[in-house]
């Protein structure tokens, strides 16, 4: 998985995790790709800060304090989950299952939503299958 710094036109900048660099693109000429605060699909990448190894442990507080939180984006990522929620069909630990059945047209194509572990995430993205986690919230961590 690799995460990239993005923004839609208007500014609005978020992150968005994809499998690989193509991932992105495809998502992108698709359509798909949408802004979590406005809905734009005019969204691209933004500059990064590179990740660098220093051998140093981070402390967790100093990195947490830097990163405020835009409550208009936690807005528009809690509507965005309660609508994917009310919109999609809860299979629980079956995810993966499921989400294979769909994929290989064995079952009829919805939405569902659930839990996968670690490795049957990677199973699924090593498979094509395409997936996208629930938005986190700040609640989610209480």
């Amino acid at each position: 998985m690799i995460r990239f710094a993005l923004a839609c036109s208007d500014g609005h900048a978020f992150e968005g995790w994809f499998a690989n660099s193509e991932a992105f693109d495809q998502q992108r000429l698709d359509g798909t790709l949408l802004c979590p605060v406005c809905g734009s699909a005019d969204v691209d990448k933004a500059l990064m800060t590179p990740a660098v190894a220093t051998g140093r442990k981070r402390d967790p507080m100093r990195v947490a304090a830097n990163v405020a939180p835009d409550p208009d984006q936690i807005s528009a990522l809690r509507k965005m989950r309660q609508h994917l929620t009310e919109n999609a069909e809860y299979v629980g630990p079956r995810f993966a299952e499921e989400a294979r059945k769909i994929h290989y047209n064995e079952t009829e194509k919805r939405g569902i939503y659930g839990e996968a572990s670690a490795e049957e995430v990677r199973g699924l993205s090593d498979e094509g299958i395409e997936f996208h986690p629930l938005p986190v919230l700040p609640e989610d961590h209480n």
